[in-house]
């Protein structure tokens, strides 16, 4: 079982204990909505798309890129604002640039690093799209849509480059990639939000409230 799936089976027990309630509800997301997320990704995991067999072979994973992807713009869509929406997007941008900018400058041989890239993408998107998208929405749709990115720069590549090569989209570590992401960066959010809270005596909303107020 990849670290992937038992992230989710941890997110999906602590749903159903009712103890995400309070980030949901930032989220616009009520429990069963992100029951059903989670066992949707969960499902679709097993599930490879073939999309086109050449000099590639291109597959799409459902549970690691199209019903992620659909369930981080269903939470953009449900932004309080344009601002936020708009935030969101440039969030997912820049996380997918930062992340193929690591790429680049950085080597991942197997063996020879002390994490596993998927980790180390994951981290670094679920930490950028944080930085970057400030609420909880924003965070996690930057998140999410800027691993995917990744993989989708990576086709394009092999694409230009006619590189032989089998490329499944939110496949294999790619799917662990985005869970860890999108659980990393509303994580963050809503720690040092909360961190935020207690230290000012009171109840700090999500950027995107203070937003809505203006």
């Amino acid at each position: 079982m990849t670290v992937g799936l038992i992230l989710l089976l941890a997110v999906s027990v602590i749903i159903f204990l009712g103890l995400a309630h309070r980030v949901l509800d930032r989220m616009h997301l009520n429990d069963k909505q992100a029951l059903v997320a989670v066992l949707l990704i969960l499902a679709g995991g097993f599930i490879d798309i073939p999309v086109y067999r050449g000099t590639q072979i291109v597959s799409v994973n459902l549970g690691g890129s199209v019903i992620p992807v659909l369930i981080a713009l269903y939470v953009l869509a449900r932004a309080d604002t344009r601002v936020e929406t708009g935030r969101g997007i440039f969030c997912a941008v820049a996380t997918g640039v930062a992340l193929i900018a690591i790429t680049k400058l950085f080597t991942f041989e197997e063996g020879r690093t002390i994490i596993d890239s998927i980790y180390v993408f994951g981290l670094a998107a679920g930490i950028i799209a944080y930085l970057v998208g400030r609420s909880r929405r924003a965070a996690f749709a930057g998140a999410v849509l800027g691993v995917v990115f990744l993989d989708i720069a990576h086709l394009v590549e092999v694409v230009i480059r006619r590189m032989p090569a089998t490329v499944n989209l939110g496949g294999a570590g790619a799917f662990d990639a985005v869970i860890i992401a999108g659980i990393i960066a509303v994580g963050l959010t809503e720690i040092f939000g909360e961190a935020m809270e207690r230290l000012q005596g009171g109840h700090i909303p999500d950027v995107s409230d203070d937003e809505s107020e203006e």
